[in-house]
């Protein structure tokens, strides 16, 4: 028997009649008819008879219909799943995500998400900018997402946003809580640093080297969280990415940008030659939307 055989054979065994059979499979009742009689032809026997206007499985067909019915059952099962998976209902998603944006934003972003897709699956990891591109050709992730990427050949990059690295303070250093600041206002202060801080490191280093400012670093930490958990404790003031100082606003913190702003790009990295699931797809655009929020 051929599936079509096998779906029609299901349709007129479960509903008892040609036309309820053609109901549910949306097709014709000469259609059925055809259908019907070529998989009797094929097999040698009869399965069906008909009786005051409805059709009765012979036994042959009582004996076929178990075995028929797991394969119809198996049907529906693929057909469920592809359906699911255009309309992104399953699926898995690797992402690799810099640690600024793990503690906060990709948090709330994949929990929202997965509300309304609860059978999509995550996996996660940190990294920094300089592992990358090797988590994305190693297939370690299906998505990065980091600040200011350098270009690299073979990735597509999408820019989600355009964010601002930002002065995190103690609100007793400055109780007029200003909403910018200056490096000139930062000289005197203990100054909490960032080792290996990428591309946003850079960036202030640049300004500093610019407007010959040196500023006074009492303790020196690995990432953004720390530095702002440093921050939160009084040990001093401290230069984030804006969603970190965000994630981490509290009654006695503040933050205030740049004058003139330090910016930089927000971006999701994929491979060009790899593509993307539905899921994983509709999550970029999901994240996005998150990341302009903030």
């Amino acid at each position: 028997m051929r599936l079509r055989h096998i779906e029609v054979f299901h349709a007129i065994y479960s509903t008892g009649s040609i036309t309820n059979a053609a109901k549910i499979l949306h097709v014709s009742q000469p259609s059925v008819s055809k259908v019907l009689a070529h998989a009797e032809m094929q097999l040698g026997f009869q399965l069906f008879e008909r009786v005051k206007g409805r059709l009765i499985p012979t036994n042959e067909a009582e004996m076929l219909f178990d075995e028929a019915d797991k394969i119809y059952q198996q049907m529906r099962s693929i057909n469920n799943t592809a359906e699911n998976i255009k309309k992104s209902e399953y699926g898995n998603i690797s992402i690799a995500v810099t640690p600024a944006l793990g503690f906060d934003v990709l948090p709330v972003a994949i929990a929202n998400f997965q509300q309304a897709h609860p059978k999509v699956n995550f996996q996660v990891q940190t990294v920094h900018n300089d592992e990358v591109m090797q988590s994305l050709y190693e297939h370690k992730c299906d998505i990065a997402v980091v600040f200011s990427p350098t270009a690299m050949a073979g990735v597509v990059e999408t820019v989600c946003d355009q964010s601002e690295l930002v002065v995190m303070y103690p609100k007793s250093l400055f109780p007029s809580e200003p909403t910018s600041l200056n490096l000139t206002d930062l000289k005197d202060l203990p100054f909490i640093d960032i080792s290996d801080s990428g591309p946003l490191g850079d960036q202030l280093w640049t300004r500093m080297m610019k407007e010959n400012i040196k500023l006074q670093s009492t303790i020196k930490v690995q990432t953004y969280f720390i530095a702002a958990r440093m921050v939160a404790n009084g040990a001093g003031v401290c230069v984030v990415d804006k969603y970190t100082a965000y994630g981490n606003a509290m009654d006695d913190v503040a933050y205030a940008s740049f004058e003139p702003r330090l910016s930089f790009n927000v971006s999701m990295l994929h491979l060009e030659n790899r593509r993307l699931s539905v899921a994983a797809d509709d999550f970029m655009e999901f994240l996005n939307k998150q990341i302009q929020s903030i």
